[in-house]
């Protein structure tokens, strides 16, 4: 197979290899050569058509496009603007298959989640001991029972107001209540903005057991001191094992970055089955990237739950569009050169790609960005299309593996096990060190139900111990949102 019609109702074709002009494909010859993802028009479409692809519309031609022309930025341009309407027209929840029989091995917590790792997390409140943080997560050697000691630098908390300050102090709060974090040691310095008495304070004293905080201008040697700390917390986590536990406890993170044309063909919709299965097991389905669902936000809105769960997609939708425009940028301001190098060319048909990502499970909840998703189901995370930034969101948001499907690669990794998927096969020959796992197989012929029950044996393994790419590569870092001022 050469070329894909992705939709009955589509005007356009996708080119599954780099095609040379007068190639006969999908019924139509074509008047150039076609790269590889990159589109090309099945019939004649008018200047100022809609150009669909996915069965929607994916922007507006610019000028006549003949059958058999590529499709792409020259003559292709977004219709995305500020201020769209919206409606309720509530779909039937779908029937999804429920196999209570699939478990892994994880650390049941306090509080009733769990972990998919056992590790000491070293946070700070403030940039100004990062290398404080770093230099203490390195002194300490890992046991059989800690399986990591990892610190997770970033350059705020100090000078900080308003949303700044709450982003910080509610991601540093939300991560030393991670599950997969057996134990927490948190360092500030003192005179900083985002104070450690205060941050505590928004900590479930249930978690307070396993964690130990100082801050640096109050002890005599901040080194020692957390070396003490982490060996009080390795003496705790020394009882912890692993034990059998149902898969609803699995909470999974979903994200794209690095896109290609074919994310939305394969990596994508493949993800969007693991989003089924865990949802249909009571398990929790995070998805985010909010401007990535501009252009078919209206699809995500149709799945809430209810009408109040509506009116919060519609809120999280129009505040994100307000951030863009109260800084003078278009809401259309995306894709990113990459993704358009890939054959992706509007917004519109980026986030119709994306947002298969949250399969076809009802809504259930949407939460602000720091804030913990507490549903089973599928639950809608404010947070901006940044890979760190939103993948450090999905982290505080309680994911305790991240699925990131890749059409191009990044070896990104944040603190809990990140699954990089790939949408075609050449990144995961080309890549093995970045990729996890190839849906490229899935264009390679493999069906999409053997490729989908593949890829959920790989998350139960992962979750059970095994480690991801960025684990074995020691990717791990945190990155936190910034909207307003410095001082």
């Amino acid at each position: 197979m050469s070329a894909l019609q992705v939709h009955a109702n589509d005007n356009v074709g996708v080119a599954l290899t780099d095609l040379d002009a007068a190639t006969q494909v999908l019924g139509v010859t074509l008047r150039h050569a076609i790269p590889k993802g990159h589109k090309f028009a099945l019939r004649a479409i008018a200047r100022n058509e809609a150009v669909t692809k996915y069965g929607h519309p994916i922007g507006i031609a610019t000028q006549a496009v003949a059958v058999g022309e590529h499709v792409h930025s020259h003559n292709l341009t977004t219709g995305l603007r500020s201020g769209d309407q919206y409606h309720y027209a509530p779909l039937a929840a779908p029937e999804l298959a429920r196999d209570p029989n699939n478990t892994f091995e994880g650390y049941l917590r306090a509080n009733g989640q769990a972990g998919t790792r056992n590790e000491i997390w070293v946070l700070n409140t403030v940039g100004c001991v990062n290398a404080t943080a770093a230099r203490v997560a390195r002194a300490c050697e890992a046991s059989a029972s800690v399986e990591g000691i990892h610190a997770f630098s970033h350059p705020f908390g100090c000078s900080q107001l308003g949303d700044d300050l709450d982003y910080t102090r509610k991601i540093i709060s939300a991560l030393a209540a991670h599950p997969n974090a057996g134990g927490v040691v948190i360092i500030g310095l003192g005179c900083e903005n985002n104070q450690l008495s205060r941050l505590l304070e928004d900590i479930d004293p249930i978690f307070h057991e396993r964690i130990r905080s100082f801050t640096a201008q109050e002890v005599e040697d901040e080194e020692a001191s957390g070396m003490r700390s982490i060996h009080d917390l390795m003496e705790i986590m020394s009882q912890d094992k692993r034990t059998t536990l149902p898969a609803s406890k699995l909470a999974l993170g979903m994200k794209c970055g690095g896109s290609d044309a074919f994310s939305g063909l394969t990596a994508n919709p493949l993800v969007g089955l693991m989003t089924d299965r865990v949802t249909a097991l009571d398990g929790r389905a995070i998805l985010t990237e909010v401007p990535e669902m501009f252009g078919a936000e209206q699809l995500l809105m149709n799945r809430a739950e209810n009408a109040e769960v509506y009116a919060q997609t519609v809120e999280l939708i129009n505040q994100f569009k307000d951030y863009f425009t109260a800084h003078n940028q278009p809401v259309s301001e995306n894709p990113s050169p990459g993704n358009i190098a890939g054959g992706i060319t509007t917004l519109e048909e980026k986030s119709l790609g994306a947002i298969q990502k949250g399969g076809s499970a009802v809504v259930r909840d949407v939460i602000d960005y720091g804030e913990r998703a507490t549903q089973s189901g599928l639950t809608l995370l404010q947070a901006p299309g940044n890979d760190a930034v939103s993948s450090t969101a999905l982290t505080a948001a309680g994911a305790n593996l991240i699925l990131f499907t890749t059409g191009r690669g990044t070896p990104l990794g944040f603190p809990v096990p990140t699954i990089k998927i790939a949408s075609n096969s050449g990144l995961a020959e080309r890549k093995p060190r970045w990729i996890d796992f190839n849906a490229g197989a899935i264009l390679d012929g493999t069906p999409l139900p053997d490729v989908a029950d593949q890829l959920w044996q790989t998350i139960l393994d992962i979750a059970s111990g095994k480690p991801a790419c960025n684990e074995r590569n020691d990717y791990r870092e945190i990155a936190i949102w910034k909207t307003g001022v410095t001082l």
